[in-house]
């Protein structure tokens, strides 16, 4: 179990590089390039939505949202693109996403700017 555990979580790891590669090539389309860039950032992102300090949810994104949005990217690129794009990302290293990190970031100050905005005195009528 532990043998197959390690084998698809380097086919993920492979297919997040596939979808970097997917989201820079102009043959890719566009729905498809749009999806594949916001899943191959975040999926690169230093930093996590949930942070895995936080029990069950922490890996959550990690073991869920990820790879369910891998799978739906991958059916959007045409078979023999995500076939080259696979090829290309077995001989790369992990690349790491700085798009990823700012969007993550401006998404946690957009919700510290709400909570503290609904939980200031009189901040909701």
């Amino acid at each position: 179990m532990l043998a197959r555990a390690k084998i698809w979580a380097r086919a993920i790891r492979q297919d997040v590089l596939a979808l970097w590669i997917a989201a820079r090539d102009p043959r890719t389309p566009w729905y498809a390039k749009a999806a594949a860039a916001a899943v191959a950032a975040y999926a690169l992102s230093p930093i996590d939505l949930i942070p895995d300090f936080i029990p069950v949810l922490g890996y959550l994104d990690d073991l869920i949202i990820v790879p369910l949005g891998i799978v739906l990217v991958v059916r959007l690129i045409p078979g023999p693109l995500m076939a080259e794009y696979r090829a290309e990302a077995a001989g790369r290293s992990r690349p790491s996403s700085m798009a990823g990190m700012v969007a993550i970031g401006l998404i946690w100050v957009a919700a510290a700017v709400l909570l503290l905005w609904w939980l200031w005195p009189g901040g909701v009528s």
